[in-house]
Order: structure tokens, then C-alpha cells, then sequence
């Protein structure tokens, strides 16, 4: 799938006076994002911001790739192709970091800028710059919201699901709700995390599976998106009074927000994608030295008191445009969200 969007002119993090830059036939720079599936909301976030960032830098044209389910295989050959046909800068979000090591690191020696965002490559692949979220601390950004809807010594028990077991990003959110909880609720206990699966009828699947066997729970909780309009869909259709989270905001968990059947906690994809493409544009255009270290992006929660307001800025490509612009440009002028690699959780 391919986006093509314009932004306001944003500010770039660390300026140097370099000249401007072309490929070597005299055409466009050519900068590239591969993404971990094109289907789930997340993923087309990061690709509609990272085409906007490119979009903001003259002489820069950004092409965005990646498998239409999850599939680290199928992804890194995309990555591999990217490479040959965007080798003036390269983004990378993941879920199969390991498979991407070897080949990431020949692109960098090679001489391809890469950026990791969303979830981090691993340290021998040599990538200098990661663009992300602190993944902890939205989990406990989440767990914070469900538990202002229970009462203040509630007991009982509250269900886990994660749709990536094993990816540094969903076990940081995990980590992130289970000590919350627990530092505010000593008296509820939590199961899992349970796999819910990434495909949306699979994730489907295993939260009715969840839900049947433990529906006296407090609460349910996913880490992704597929968690959150499913885990929303069950509740109603099942007249459930459990309350429901999870992440991302997708068109059908804004809706269910507004109908009281989820909260959720957004990681600002779209953001994330917006700062790579800026930033892997302005270096394939003017050198300009990209940061070294983790980019950190806020996440947003989302519940009844300021959903309106995200719907509204998620409407259509010139509303995203308009909101997110001065984030971008705090974002990228501010010293303080550029943190040490070894910090990223």
C-alpha cells in the first residue's frame, strides 16, 4: 500500500550547513520504510507519518513495503530489496530483530543509513539510531486507566494477552501493566500474558477462548491493536461488565472508546513515522547527522474525556498533518528526548 501526503515544514534536530544532495542519475533521493505487516492500524500509521516527514524535504521521495501479515522472512527480503532500491536511507520496524542482524549490519557497512523504529534492532547490527516509545512506561500508563474504573481495594483476578510473545516492545508493556497493578492492587492477581495472536481472526479467536474461561476477570488487557477492537466486540456481544485495554487506535477502538467498552493507550505511530521520515530525508538531502541514541515519542491514553478530540485529529491526512506538526518540531528540538540506547524499554 502506498501513501503520498504532505506536511507543514518541520524542524530538525541538531541543523549543520550542508549542501544539497542527488542520486547519482540526477533524480530524487530515494529513502525507504519496511514495516512488520501493512494490514494492522500501527503499521499504516507509521507508514502514512514516515511519507509525510519524507513528503516536508524537496528532492526526496519515500517509498513504504512490508508484508501483508506478519512475516519475518518475507519482511527481511523486502528490507533487502529496499536497500538496493532506497540506499539513501533505510527505516526498519520489526518484530523479528534477530533475522534482520546480519543483513542490517551489511547495509551499514555498506554505508545505508538505517533507523530502527518502534521496536529496536539488536546491538551488533549497528544501527546508531532508534526512533521509539518507552514501552514501560505505557503499560503502566494503561494499567493507571483501568485501574481509576475499580474500586480502590478491589480483589479478584485480571487476564493478560500479548500478540507478539517475545518482542522486547509487548514484554515491556506487559512489564509495565503487571507492576502497576500490582504496586496499586496487592489484592488482584494477574494471569498471563497469554499469546492472542497478531492476525486479527486468530486474535479474535483466543480472546473469546480467554474471556469464556475466565469470566468472572476484572478486566482484560492486550499490548496491541487487534486486542482492542476484539476484546471490545466480545464485551459487547457478550454483554460483558469487565472493563477491556489495549493499545493503538485504530477507526474501531476510537468507536468503542466513545460506546465505554475500552481504553486504550495510543503509542503515536503516525509521530514515530513522521520523525524517521524527517530525519532520513534531511540526511539523504543535506548529510545532515542524524541523531545518535533513542529518539523517545509520548504516548497518549485515550478514554471518554479526549476521544472526540483524537477522532478528530485522525479524520483525514490534512487533520493528522496539522495536529501532529509542532510535536515533530518539539520532538526533534528538544534535547531531553534523545536518551542513551542502553535506556530504551
Amino acid at each position: 500500500m502506498k501513501y503520498r501526503i504532505f506536511l507543514l515544514s518541520l524542524v530538525l534536530l541538531l541543523p549543520v550547513s550542508c549542501t544539497d544532495r542527488q542520486d547519482d542519475a540526477g533524480g530524487p533521493l530515494k529513502v525507504g520504510f519496511v514495516v512488520a505487516n501493512k494490514q494492522l492500524n500501527f503499521s499504516q500509521e507509521m507508514s502514512l507519518g514516515f511519507i509525510a516527514g519524507v513528503d516536508a524535504v524537496d528532492g526526496v521521495a519515500a517509498q513504504v513495503d512490508g508484508p501483508n501479515i506478519v512475516d519475518g522472512p518475507r519482511q527481511l527480503a523486502l528490507f533487502e530489496e529496499m536497500v538496493k532500491i532506497a540506499g539513501d536511507g533505510v527505516s526498519v520496524f520489526t518484530l523479528s530483530p534477530d533475522l534482520f542482524t546480519g543483513p542490517v549490519a551489511a547495509a551499514v557497512g555498506a554505508g545505508v543509513p538505517i533507523i530502527a523504529v518502534d521496536s529496536p534492532l539488536l546491538p551488533s547490527a549497528g544501527v546508531g539510531l532508534f526512533i521509539g516509545n518507552d514501552n514501560y512506561e505505557l503499560g503502566r500508563m494503561l494499567a493507571r486507566k483501568i485501574i481509576e474504573k475499580l474500586p480502590p481495594k478491589a480483589t479478584g483476578k485480571i487476564v493478560l494477552g500479548t500478540s507478539a510473545p517475545g518482542v522486547p516492545v509487548m514484554d515491556q508493556r506487559v512489564r509495565g501493566i503487571r507492576d502497576e497493578i500490582r504496586e496499586r492492587l496487592p489484592d488482584v492477581t494477574v494471569f498471563g500474558p497469554f499469546d492472542t495472536k497478531p492476525e486479527v481472526e486468530a486474535n479474535l479467536d483466543a480472546w473469546g477462548t480467554l474471556v469464556k474461561a475466565n469470566s468472572s476477570a476484572l478486566a482484560f488487557i492486550g499490548t496491541g491493536d487487534a486486542d482492542g477492537w476484539n476484546l471490545a466486540r466480545i464485551r459487547r456481544e457478550r454483554a460483558g461488565q469487565w472493563l477491556a485495554g489495549a493499545f493503538d487506535i485504530d477507526e474501531k477502538s476510537l468507536a468503542a472508546v466513545r460506546a465505554g467498552d475500552l481504553v486504550l493507550v495510543s503509542p503515536e505511530s503516525y509521530l514515530k513515522g513522521a520523525v524517521a521520515g524527517r530525519l532520513q530525508a534531511e540526511h539523504a538531502r543535506s548529510g545532515k547527522v542524524l541523531p545518535q541514541g533513542w529518539l523517545y515519542v509520548p504516548g497518549l491514553a485515550v478514554d471518554a474525556g479526549n476521544v472526540d478530540e483524537v477522532v478528530a485529529r485522525q479524520a483525514t491526512v490534512a487533520t493528522r498533518a496539522a495536529a501532529f506538526a509542532g510535536v515533530v518540531d518539539r520532538i526533534l528540538a528538544d534535547p531531553a528526548h534523545l536518551r542513551p540506547l542502553a535506556d530504551v524499554r
